[in-house]
């Protein structure tokens, strides 16, 4: 990503992310969809209370992998393929250790947490069921992360989109085995999302082993190298820390939710899904930056960096305005999919497009956190991301815990935008001045 339009190479290397994104919120919301209409309400509204819980190992493997892939891009871009590799070798050394005891310590506070939030005692047993298994199964998604972080390091977004498609069918098939000829209900959902994980990370390791030479171990690669580890640590935990305070803001929303009843729960989770799934192409466009801004920090190009950043910001509004404009036509019938068609559950669809109708018109500030936050971690730094999910996650608190007492249900849901905008507030002034620190290195020849 060192040659060429920089937007161009945004939009080439960001739709496949996109497409893959996407399946990987369609089998989420498969799960969410067999359950609703195959168990029943309260286990499509056990589900939602822990999507906070969920998205805080998830978004840890998440920033986690993403993290600790940003040394392999700036070693890509400098082309020392040594480094990148002992890089590697570390980053799946460090994945372990980390993995293990962030899984350890999410099952064993699983239920004390679902207590504390208030989950509504008729479906507080299914929640726990589900999430423990997810908390259990970290391990797999931490490397199922990790391994497609590495690949679009080094330029590759097609085949983690292969995998994830793979994933994906292996979810819905196993969701409908769990789920209809073994009745797990929650539980089983958690165990089709778990073993349709851990399949995919296995075949990615395999496929870069086998297709990409510059990866294959040599003798002495495992062999520990504690300033490699400190450089991974130091970018991969604040990464994967951001994510999960992102979740306790989620969280903390989910308490104010929970006040509402089950009902409420369950709408407000079919609104989260909808948004999730047409904000993807900000994910997709936050790995696309990351690693193009990793691979040009690598190669010394500053003025490639720069235009990089505004054309992504561009991007974004386009993205941004074309939601809006499909939010008319898909948010209905999307939300009439999560509830069986012979219930009279109507109010659940109306709260769920309340949700929608409200955050669509707030996608130009969430995207702008995609491109800086992840564009920040890809130039180096673990402090910007970390500064702006506390910033996103006090201004949630504030306004999940006041703009109820005006404007009850609707309060609730403009927890999100005021954070959003809080947070893209910050992040420009924090990147112009990481570039500013970054321009003066580079005129006096320091390697990045």
């Amino acid at each position: 990503m060192t040659k060429g339009s920089p937007f161009m190479l945004l939009v080439q290397f960001s739709i496949p992310l996109f497409i893959g994104n996407l399946f990987q919120q369609i089998y989420s919301m498969v799960d969410t969809v067999v359950v609703g209409r195959f168990v029943g309400v309260d286990a499509l509204a056990a589900l939602g209370a822990v999507s906070g819980f969920s998205f805080m190992a998830v978004g840890f493997a998440q920033g986690l992998g993403c993290g600790f892939a940003v040394l392999v891009s700036q070693c890509y871009g400098a082309k020392d393929e040594d480094r990148m590799r002992k890089a590697y070798a570390m980053s799946i050394i460090s994945s372990v250790v980390v993995g293990v005891i962030m899984s350890l310590l999410f099952f064993a506070f699983s239920m004390p947490m679902l207590e504390a939030v208030n989950t509504p005692s008729n479906i507080i047993t299914m929640s726990n069921d589900y999430i423990s298994v997810i908390y259990l199964g970290l391990i797999a998604s931490v490397f199922y992360n990790l391994f497609s972080s590495i690949l679009r390091a080094v330029g590759d977004s097609r085949s983690p989109l292969l995998f994830l498609l793979i994933s994906s069918v292996l979810n819905v098939v196993l969701d409908l085995f769990f789920v209809l000829v073994i009745p797990l209900g929650c539980l089983g959902v958690a165990i089709a999302t778990v073993m349709s994980q851990a399949i995919s990370a296995v075949i990615s390791y395999i496929y870069i082993a086998k297709k990409l030479p510059m990866f294959r171990f040599r003798k002495g690669d495992f062999n520990l190298d504690l300033n490699i580890i400190r450089i991974l640590l130091k970018i991969g935990i604040p990464g994967a820390v951001q994510f999960s305070v992102c979740a306790l803001g989620v969280i903390i929303v989910q308490i104010a939710i929970n006040d509402f009843g089950s009902d409420i729960v369950a709408a407000y989770s079919i609104g989260v899904k909808i948004e999730t799934l047409l904000s993807q192409m900000f994910t997709a466009l936050g790995m696309a930056i990351s690693t193009y801004a990793g691979q040009n920090l690598g190669a010394g190009e500053y003025d490639r960096i720069k235009k990089g950043f505004i054309d992504c910001f561009i991007l974004i509004v386009i993205w941004s305005v074309i939601s809006y404009l499909l939010s008319f036509f898909i948010a209905e019938p999307l939300a009439r999919l999560f509830i069986d068609s012979s219930t009279n559950e109507q109010s659940v669809i109306d709260n769920a497009i309340v949700y929608f109708d409200i955050v669509i018109r707030f996608f130009i500030p969430l995207g702008m956190i995609f491109l800086f936050r992840t564009g920040c971690q890809g130039l180096g730094s673990g402090a910007i991301p970390m500064i702006s999910s506390a910033t996103e996650l006090i201004a949630r608190i504030i306004a999940a815990f006041t703009l109820p007492i005006w404007f009850g249900y609707a309060g609730v849901c403009y927890a999100s935008p005021v954070a959003w905008v809080c947070a893209a507030v910050i992040l420009p002034v924090c990147y112009f001045m990481q570039m500013k620190g970054i321009r003066k290195k580079l005129a006096h020849g320091c390697q990045m």
